[in-house]
């Protein structure tokens, strides 16, 4: 794969630096937070090989790349200076109310999608170890008493008992709170000496305060709360500290106030909050498990797309013999390995090169490693019918793991090589009942994308061949005149460019649309039809229209001038007003702009492309308002 050569063209595609705030990545997206979703081409950035598919989420433009997205992130990153510090930010409440609004359930599945993907390679580690040791003294291959098995189980352990420490380093950096104290704190919550006076059970006091008896290893929730209360104790700190003492007074302040109240209130708090969950979950699978099972797998693929299978992690990150998982980790083995199977389906079954290549990838991906999202995003969502296939197979599957009880006793991303973790050393039958579910979903899966098919896009080949044809068809009406043949006159005098040629990524690769640029020759912009004016931009730099034939046009004028904020033009019309063609719109001063240093091409936009067959250009090389600019059939 050239890693280079994609990541450069996702680079230009997102609009450069220019229009990048921040970029991080998680274990397959790319996730951009930009000034500017919309110049943004979505069907052009899936074009773009490696790519598996974009989603808009919590105000982050997320780039699907699949297992290899460490490589393309590494090579963006060249390219130019972008910040890597707050992609995953919360929307600042006093923003411009202009800007799209998250709503809390958006908010609240970033912050546990943001706090807990950084996590997983620790966790997939840890709970691979965890299986191991599972299988191990199975087939007498090591020692439970012995000492290699002990050492093992402490690196099968690590990630789980300091979890909330991991977690307090991911919340700080969401909240944009000190790390290092979220950090300490939660090192408080589960010192040794603490995890003593909790395990002797004996009443426990500060200063006068009751400390809930609590052992926070390898809990969720309550560091999540205390990072998130930790966010507003700094904020009253900076307050009333007084800047010459603060550099002493601020960290000792915030630990002391933040580490009471975590152990006092916040703290046990969440503990009964994660157990609540527990508690509802469980109260559904007594009454009705088969059918909690077969809901749970039906819609995991939906669940995982949100990040909110994070939110039950309190349930199955402590999976382990003592307390075996029954509901999510059996659902995630149906619904990974039934991801696989219609990957693999679409791979056999199609007729592109690039689907087969992707398909083939995602399908060995979800079916080894349990990593869904390249087959979700990249294959399954974007046909659609293999992702109806993959839901059904996984909620008849599910209605199977209801009725029999299937058990996980250890965490790890279900799939084929993770199966172990569904071992139970007193009942062997468990095992052989996730085997037939990873079979059935995989075949059951298979055959329904087989059958039912998929829509697939036309190839790139189809496509050129269909565009050639269309321009022989545009160039035959405009040559006879044809009725349906629409027309935009050019809206300024002077030379007329391709839309390739101009020194910008944005209106160069046709993000908002094809069209032609125009040097201007004089500052005067006309009406380039009979329509109707649908906004002046505040700075007045562009303005679009839409013609009584239904072309919606937009009018650039120069390159980055939205900078100038309005001062070298001079508005004739506003929103709304009724134009002719040849009617004056906009007075500009061409030497201001130069003098600013702004490059004055004016590019000519048709944005609403797609609903056209084709756009040509005029073959002049010098227009005037008495000048057709493009023809549009």
């Amino acid at each position: 794969m050239d890693y280079k050569d994609s990541a450069k063209q996702i680079y230009k595609a997102v609009g450069g630096e220019k229009n990048i705030n921040s970029l991080i990545h998680c274990m397959t997206r790319l996730r951009f937070r930009l000034k500017d979703e919309s110049i943004v081409d979505d069907d052009a950035v899936k074009e773009i090989p490696g790519v598996m598919g974009i989603n808009h989420q919590s105000g982050q433009y997320q780039v699907i790349m699949g297992n290899d997205v460490s490589n393309y992130y590494a090579e963006i990153l060249k390219l130019g200076n972008i910040s890597t510090g707050d992609a995953d930010q919360t929307p600042d409440e006093n923003q411009d109310d202009s800007k799209e609004k998250v709503n809390l359930f958006n908010r609240f599945a970033n912050f546990i999608s943001s706090c807990m993907s950084p996590l997983i390679p620790a966790l997939i580690g840890g709970g691979m170890i965890k299986v191991i040791l599972i299988l191990l003294p199975l087939f007498g291959w090591l020692n439970e008493k012995g000492q290699t098995y002990a050492i093992l189980n402490i690196f099968g352990d690590a990630p789980f008992y300091f979890l909330p420490i991991m977690l307090a380093y991911t919340a700080a950096q969401y909240f944009k709170v000190t790390p290092m104290l979220a950090m300490t704190i939660a090192g408080v919550m589960i010192h040794p000496n603490l995890i003593a006076m909790v395990t002797a059970g004996k009443a426990v006091h500060f200063m006068g305060l009751p400390v809930t008896l609590v052992n926070y290893s390898s809990s969720v929730i309550p560091i999540l709360l205390v990072v998130w209360a930790m966010k507003y104790i700094e904020m009253g700190v900076d307050k009333v500290c007084p800047a010459s003492l603060k550099s002493i007074l601020k960290p000792l302040l915030v630990l002391f106030i933040t580490g009471t109240l975590a152990l006092v209130l916040i703290g046990p708090i969440g503990t009964y909050a994660g157990k609540l969950l527990s508690a509802i979950i469980l109260f559904i699978q007594g009454k009705a498990g088969w059918l909690a099972m077969a809901l749970m797998a039906a819609f995991m693929p939906l669940i995982v797309m949100t990040g909110m299978h994070w939110a039950f992690a309190p349930i199955f990150l402590a999976a382990s013999v003592a307390s075996p998982d029954s509901l999510i980790l059996p659902a995630m083995l149906a619904a990974n390995i039934a991801q696989s199977a219609a990957s693999f389906a679409v791979a056999i079954k199609s007729k592109n090169a690039n689907t087969r290549q992707v398909a083939s990838a995602a399908g060995i991906s979800a079916l080894l490693a349990g990593v869904t999202v390249p087959a979700i995003y990249g294959v399954t969502l974007k046909f659609k019918k293999p992702m109806y296939d993959a839901m059904i197979s996984g909620g008849v599957t599910g209605l199977f793991m209801g009725f029999v009880h299937l058990k996980s006793f250890a965490f790890a991303v279900p799939s084929l090589i993770s199966l172990p973790q569904f071992v139970s050393k007193t009942d062997g039958q468990n095992l052989i009942n996730a085997i037939i579910v990873a079979i059935v979903s995989f075949v059951l899966t298979f055959i329904l994308t087989w059958v039912f098919g998929f829509d697939e896009k036309v190839p790139a080949t189809a496509k050129a061949a269909e565009t050639s044809d269309a321009k022989k068809v545009v160039t035959s009406d405009v040559t006879s005149g044809a009725k349906e043949t629409k027309k935009v006159y050019s809206p300024v005098k002077g030379e007329m460019i391709n839309l390739e040629s101009v020194s910008d990524d944005t209106f160069a690769q046709k993000m908002l649309g094809d069209g032609v640029a125009i040097i201007p020759e004089e500052g005067k912009i006309y009406a380039p039809f009979d329509g109707e004016i649908m906004t002046v931009f505040p700075t007045k730099h562009a303005i679009g229209l839409k013609s009584d034939t239904g072309i919606e046009l937009l009018i650039h004028i120069g390159l980055d001038t939205v900078n100038l904020k309005g001062a070298p033009f001079t508005a004739h019309v506003k929103d709304n007003d009724q134009v002719k063609k040849g009617q004056l719109l906009m007075d500009v001063d061409l030497d201001a702009i130069k003098k600013a240093g702004y490059d004055i091409t004016t590019p000519i936009i048709v944005t609403n492309t797609k609903d056209f067959v084709e756009i040509v250009s005029n073959e002049k090389t010098t227009v005037t308002n008495d000048d057709v600019a493009l023809y549009i059939i």
